[in-house]
């Protein structure tokens, strides 16, 4: 399982606009620098979010961006499948009749790879941007890295 350094800063994005939800817009020099995002992708994956319906935007002078919708209605799941598309494939099981293991239907690990998939999907099912910002306001810090 990877995720990708666009899903990360995706992740962190909306999280500085959850740990600010309700205050208005956001600018991307503010979210950039408080997430350490280089701008140049900030954009970017800002307006990838905002088709995907999780941010709105603002442009001009006084613009940004804000979450779509409350911080604990949007799991860490639909972001990263979102961006990153499956969030843990098993490629014995893939389409691709290449990549199929030979032993297929008698392999002994592919119940362990089923249950870790299921528990990897299931923490990013029960985290919410929400979960992640109260987590962060608990523990004092706002210094992290996923």
């Amino acid at each position: 399982m990877s995720i990708s350094t666009k899903c990360q800063y995706g992740v962190r994005a909306l999280h500085e606009l959850a740990r600010r939800y309700g205050e208005g817009l956001v600018s991307i020099p503010v979210i950039a620098d408080a997430q350490a995002i280089p701008e140049r992708f900030l954009e970017n994956i800002l307006n990838q979010l905002r088709q995907g319906g999780f941010v709105e935007s603002r442009r001009g002078k006084r613009g940004g961006f804000v979450l779509s919708r409350p911080p604990a209605d949007i799991t860490l799941d639909e972001v990263v499948r979102f961006i990153d598309g499956e969030i843990y494939e098993l490629d014995c099981e893939g389409a691709n009749p290449t990549n199929r293991c030979r032993l297929r239907g008698s392999c002994v690990f592919l119940p362990i790879w089923k249950e870790a998939k299921a528990a990897i999907e299931g923490v990013f099912a029960n985290k919410t941007l929400q979960d992640i910002v109260d987590s962060e306001r608990q523990a004092g810090s706002t210094d992290y890295c996923i």
